[in-house]
């Protein structure tokens, strides 16, 4: 049984991610598709809608992507937004105004007349405009729904050819009726609306039983939210046919190894835990420059892996890939290039594993739901990101295993201070880093001449921005002050105040 999904075509509009995030709050299965997809690939049973999203170019421009013309013939209901519904008019004989300006912001339109769209809504509604160009004209067969003062056709719709096409942004928050509006939409799809976490797990068990078969399935499991619940999902579906591997390279969290064995105890996971803490620390010693840090470990991480999966004699290779992944590095419908070491570069192709990933289409609070169905532990499922690479990229200058040492500790320090005070849960990310910069201090009568440490926490939506988390003063000064009293080797404890952009989050 495959989801009823509406795809949506993306024209390059920065929003495309915010439809479908609303068509899923809403309980509707949306899937991107480029912009030049055809209605065969398109096309099927389960199809119930297509949305046309917005984007930057004009539709008069040379080379500006188009519309496979049999989409309009697929029988479902079409909805083109901004660039989309220029796209419509445009193709079906309408007329388009070339703007020489954008028109960029919170704009009032008037609804006229009977609409499909605006059915039950307001008559005057502020909504979120972002184009150059505007519909003048509709195409024949069209009604005019809605007008602003500029822009003749604010909204247009084809209510036989069940087509609908808006010049603003409904999926954007200043769009006050857009989600309203988009239920409408639904509606006329008629959508059974019953997309959530318990669906998709039963659905992604066949299907991941249907790829597998008899076959065997290697994963490398972090201790992260995804490859945990990307794990727990393949396990569900069969059973022991999987293998996790937990490479520990001696750059992980004080005791992680220990935490993530406790954590998974209660399940009947096939794991190998693989200490090769030597082997990494070895190859690093002395590496000062970022680049090589990571190059080094990857090349490593690839190597122990692939020693670990042959003894497993696997076909496929698990992965916990997850949508955001997938649409950032424009890989919808085509290759993906995934930032974490966890995505075992390389690998599958000299080993000829194929690739299974079961949270392809799955955006991060979507895993989370679906790995406390699991029966994820609280805990783990709230868990901030970790960097493939570990505390390497959080040690500039040397690595060794002494400071490898002193920063583990720190960290721990810091980390049980914000989750006793209740604040791990407010940030999206934290970390202590240990800076090659040795400074004077004093201790007892003794000066001291010990490493800097600074700590950083920040909160953000999607980690593409992110702010620096207001910490109380008597939690900073409660950390510093057991950070330097209990870490041999830190005598100096500093907050970051900056933000991405400028900074990054993390310091390599």
């Amino acid at each position: 049984m495959h989801h009823e999904r509406i795809a949506i075509l993306d024209y390059g509009s920065q929003y495309t991610r915010l439809i479908t995030r609303r068509l899923r709050d809403l309980g509707a299965f949306g899937l991107v598709y480029g912009s030049n997809a055809t209605a065969a690939e398109i096309g099927g049973a389960d199809l119930k809608g297509v949305i046309l999203s917005g984007g930057p170019m004009s539709v008069l421009e040379d080379g500006a992507p188009g519309l496979d013309p049999k989409i309009l013939k697929l029988g479902v209901p079409v909805l083109g937004i901004c660039y989309g519904q220029q796209l419509l008019a445009r193709d079906l004989g309408g007329q388009i105004h070339r703007s020489t300006s954008r028109e960029y912001g919170k704009s009032e339109i008037e609804v006229c007349g009977e609409s499909v769209l605006f059915k039950g809504l307001p008559h005057h509604q502020t909504v979120w405009m972002s184009h150059g160009d505007h519909v003048e004209a509709a195409p024949k067969g069209y009604t005019v729904t809605a007008k602003t003062p500029t822009v003749p056709v604010a909204a247009m719709e084809n209510a036989a050819a069940r087509v609908y096409a808006i010049q603003f942004h409904p999926e954007v928050t200043h769009s006050a009726q857009g989600t309203p509006l988009l239920l409408n939409f639904l509606k006329a799809c008629a959508m059974k609306l019953d997309w959530n976490a318990g669906n998709f797990i039963e659905e992604k068990v066949q299907a991941i039983r249907a790829q597998v078969g008899s076959g065997k399935v290697v994963l490398g499991l972090s201790g992260g939210v995804d490859s945990s619940v990307a794990a727990l999902l393949l396990h569900k579906a069969i059973g022991d046919q999987l293998t996790c591997v937990f490479v520990d390279h001696g750059l992980l969290r004080k005791d992680e190894m220990k935490q993530v064995q406790a954590m998974f105890a209660p399940f009947d996971l096939k794991v190998n835990w693989v200490d090769a803490s030597d082997e990494f620390l070895g190859a690093l010693e002395g590496v000062t420059d970022p680049e090589r840090k990571r190059k080094i470990i990857g090349g490593k991480f690839i190597d122990v892996f692939e020693r670990e999966a042959k003894k497993v004699n696997a076909d496929f290779l698990g992965q916990g890939t997850t949508y955001p992944d997938v649409i950032e590095s424009s890989g919808i419908g085509g290759a993906i290039l995934v930032k974490s070491h966890h995505n075992v570069g390389g690998l599958p192709e000299r080993m000829k594993l194929k690739l299974v990933e079961p949270l392809r289409e799955l955006f991060k609070d979507e895993v989370r739901a679906t790995g406390l169905a699991l029966g994820l532990p609280e805990e783990m499922n709230q868990r901030h990101p970790f960097p493939g690479p570990g505390l390497a990229v959080r040690l500039p200058g040397a690595i060794t295993r002494e400071r490898v040492t002193v920063l583990q500790n720190a960290d721990a320090i810091f980390i049980s201070e914000l989750k006793a005070s209740g604040w791990y849960g407010k940030t999206s990310q934290a970390f202590a880093v240990l800076l090659p910069v040795q400074t004077v201090g004093i201790m007892g009568d003794e000066r001291t001449f010990e490493w800097m440490c600074s700590i950083r926490a920040v909160t953000s939506e999607d980690f593409m921005t992110a702010d620096w988390a207001r910490l109380p003063y008597e939690l900073l000064d409660k950390i510093a002050q057991r950070i330097v009293r209990e870490v041999k080797g830190i005598n100096r404890v500093v907050f970051d105040i900056t933000s991405k952009p400028p900074a990054t989050i993390e310091y390599e």
